[in-house]
């Protein structure tokens, strides 16, 4: 009985740690005029640092400046059926709760044009940012468990799980383009950034108290991944009266992050140790060989691999009056061609498709007002669907405005949200059980943001 209840634990510690973070890693609302707007890539203004350099050709003479501050309170959430929930929370279903925070999220830009050229910069969380934390863990460890512990007779109430999952992902972007108008009509910029990812990811699972066994399996992570990666980025800009058509492409960054490993401990209990080493010993050894080659992408120095995809843009703006403008635009991540932990990307469809439109209106000279939308589709599959990782199309809404306080100051204010469309993967042999069982992957996602734009 000792010997099966320890084959099926590490049988659960291999699952657990064969998983790790990853996605789809760019971000793109850096500046509150993208929140309240969306479609900028046909912009003049200081925000067209990041998402139109070409078009500073045309901006405003001299230097501007730009402080950005935005705060997202996201939730991700894993509804999980299966019988076995039963047993641990009363109901075949339960939701694990996944609480996400950024609460300062800043972006900073500058630019100067003289004439016929300008030059730019911008700073911000250019990628996957911010913390995420399951107070329960999440089902992949807790539910496995259970349903292995319960097929060999020992329930819930005979021990206590102790499970907690968290994690940090930022990549930190500092951008720099040079613009020239080479055309009355025609400008273009070629740029580089720089991005500085820091994460790291801590967690544990222990079940424990058993009458017999006292602990029955432990397992602690606790990893700091932090490394550089370098994007070239390329811009041409079409004005011709009230038009505006551009195009940015952003190449693939490679970003190859080694780890620092603070804590790794995977294991059994000591009198489950104890048991196997007097009947066993040859078993023994094999799951100390077997554990070793599962853990070394967790130990100091493995590195993994967390790309941003290359990015094509194209954008087209055009001003009805001088009071009312309106864009269209189009985003294509090469997701598929962007290396992601255990290879992830080769399970998504396609590349992701985003569809963006805007509206801005001056009501005066102090007073604007703007609204917008997107549509983003990932091309996921059940195979890409992690739950340590996982993502949802969606559908964003949102509105704000400006006000000039003077001929130099501008306050932005912005709020947006975010609709999922929920993610439920079913399977008949969910977590390796032979029981059918499934997820329901969901998120959401609000967005406050005010910045202040100066113009000298």
């Amino acid at each position: 009985m000792r010997k099966k209840h320890l084959l099926f634990l590490f049988c659960l510690v291999l699952t657990c740690l064969s998983s790790r973070a990853g996605g789809l890693m760019t971000n793109t609302n850096y500046h509150i005029a993208f929140d309240r707007m969306f479609a900028r890539g046909a912009t003049f203004d200081i925000d067209a640092a990041f998402s139109n350099p070409a078009g500073l050709a045309w901006g405003h003479e001299g230097w501007q400046l730009s402080f950005n501050w935005q705060s997202p309170h996201q939730n991700r959430d894993i509804t999980t059926e299966f019988p076995m929930l039963q047993a641990m929370y009363g109901s075949p279903k339960h939701k694990y709760e996944g609480k996400a925070t950024a609460p300062f999220v800043p972006g900073l830009f500058a630019s100067y044009k003289h004439d016929r050229w300008a030059l730019s910069t911008m700073i911000g969380i250019v990628g996957s940012g911010g913390f995420v934390k399951y107070d329960e863990g999440v089902p992949m460890f807790n539910v496995l468990l259970a349903s292995m512990l319960a097929q060999k007779g020992v329930t819930p109430d005979q021990y206590k799980l102790d499970s907690e999952m968290k994690g940090k992902q930022y990549i930190y972007g500092g951008q720099l383009n040079f613009t020239y108008r080479v055309l009355d009509c025609l400008s273009a910029a070629v740029g580089v950034r720089a991005n500085y990812y820091d994460g790291y990811y801590q967690g544990h699972v222990v079940a424990n108290q058993h009458p017999m066994l006292g602990d029955l399996v432990s397992l602690a992570l606790d990893v700091d991944q932090r490394g550089w990666g370098f994007t070239p980025l390329v811009s041409v800009d079409y004005h011709q009266g009230p038009l505006t058509v551009a195009a940015r492409y952003e190449f693939r960054t490679k970003l190859n992050i080694p780890n620092t490993t603070n804590a790794l401990e995977a294991g059994l209990g000591d009198r489950l140790k104890q048991t196997l080493a007097a009947t066993d010993p040859a078993s023994l050894q094999a799951i100390a060989t077997t554990l070793e080659a599962k853990t070394a992408a967790y130990k100091d120095g493995a590195k993994t691999r967390y790309d941003m995809p290359a990015l094509f843009t194209l954008a087209a703006g055009y001003e009805f009056t001088p009071n009312l403008r309106a864009s269209v635009e189009y985003h294509f991540f090469d997701d598929k061609n962007a290396k992601m932990s255990d290879n992830r990307q080769e399970h998504l469809t396609h590349g992701t498709h985003e569809f963006l439109a805007g509206v801005e209106y001056d009501i005066n000279k102090t007073f604007t007002v703007s609204a917008g939308g997107q549509r983003t589709d990932y091309g996921l599959s059940d195979d890409y669907q992690m739950h340590t990782s996982f993502a949802c199309d969606s559908y964003s809404v949102g509105l704000g405005g400006a006000v000039n306080l003077n001929e130099h100051l501008r306050l932005n204010v912005s709020y947006f949200t975010t609709i999922y469309s929920d993610y439920k993967k079913s399977s008949d042999n969910y977590l390796s059980t032979t029981i059918p069982g499934s997820d329901t992957f969901s998120r959401t996602n609000n967005v406050f943001g005010v910045g202040i734009d100066y113009k000298f």
